[in-house]
Order: C-alpha cells, then sequence, then structure tokens
C-alpha cells in the first residue's frame, strides 16, 4: 500500500500523514524533509538558488525514489501536482488523497515559521489565493478521496480517511 497526501501549504499533509502511517502501521516520509535529508540544505535556499523549477525538478526525483519503497504514506509538497508526471505517477502508484484548507486555515498555520519560499515576497492572502487558482483543480483531479477539513478534528479527519479508504477496497 502506497498513500500520497496531497494539497496547499498549511493543509496539514505532515501532520495527517504522520497519524495516518501510524494508524495504518505504514512508514511516512514528508517529500520536503527528504530533499533536506539528501541535499544537506533548507528548501528556502534550493528555490534561491535553483528557482522554484529547479526545486520541482528535485521534488520530482525523491517522488521517483519514494515509489521504489512500499507500505509507505507521502506526504507531497503542494506544488508537487504542477508536474503531469508526477500527477501521473501518485495515481498508477497509490491512492491520492487531497486536504482541502481554506485560504484563512493556510494563513492560520503558515504564520510562523520562515521555510515556505513561496510566501516570503508580498501578501501571503494574495499569493494563496493564487495558489489556489493554480493548483487546486490539480488537487481534485489527481485526487482518489478528497477531505474538507474545515471545523474537523484531526481524528476526525484521520477517521473519514480511514473510513473512505475501506470503502474503496471494498468497491
Amino acid at each position: 500500500m502506497r498513500i500520497f497526501i496531497v494539497g496547499p501549504m498549511g493543509s496539514g499533509k505532515s501532520t495527517i500523514g504522520k497519524k495516518l502511517a501510524k494508524s495504518l502501521s505504514l512508514d511516512f516520509v514528508d517529500t520536503d524533509q527528504e530533499i533536506e535529508s539528501k541535499t544537506g540544505v533548507e528548501i528556502s535556499w534550493i528555490f534561491e538558488k535553483e528557482g522554484e523549477k529547479g526545486f520541482r525538478e528535485r521534488e520530482k526525483v525523491i517522488l521517483k525514489e519514494l515509489l521504489k519503497r512500499n507500505h509507505l504514506v507521502i506526504s507531497s509538497g503542494g506544488g508537487a501536482v504542477l508536474l503531469e508526471e508526477n500527477r501521473r505517477l501518485m495515481n498508477s502508484k497509490g491512492k491520492v488523497i487531497y486536504l482541502k484548507a481554506s485560504i484563512e486555515l493556510q494563513l492560520k498555520r503558515t504564520r510562523k515559521g520562515s521555510r515556505r519560499p513561496l510566501l516570503e515576497k508580498g501578501d501571503k492572502r494574495k499569493i494563496l489565493e493564487n495558489l489556489k487558482i493554480e493548483r487546486n483543480h490539480l488537487y481534485s483531479e489527481v485526487a482518489d478521496i478528497i477531505i474538507d477539513q474545515e471545523e474537523k478534528s484531526q481524528t476526525q479527519i484521520i477517521k473519514m480517511i480511514l473510513s473512505k479508504l475501506s470503502e474503496q477496497k471494498n468497491d
């Protein structure tokens, strides 16, 4: 079993991914952390030196490496869906869960910390709104399961995912 978690920054991909992996007795990998571990530098440095295009290329390579492993929950970067190849790989190699998050929720979760290169230059709300316009249809396109998180606890979200996974297994 391989599960991919997609969604915008601040949607809780890593937090939910870790809890889901634990619930299913699977390993958990965050692609951003994996990139930082392999390169020895932070994502912001990669964005600064190589731009978003360079980062997306590294992300694609990491995703392909992770596909060699099974029994895994993979939290992807918010922009991983931008590359058609990544979307195709995720769809063909596992189940994809899209964690929907409102702009308000994203702003709340991203207000602290500077590890979000795309939010460093400009009005955060406007940037998140533009990213939503650019990416939401891609998240929906690639998703096997869509979870709207509004006013739900992490426990409720995990239960919803487990229920939907079970339903799909029985179909």
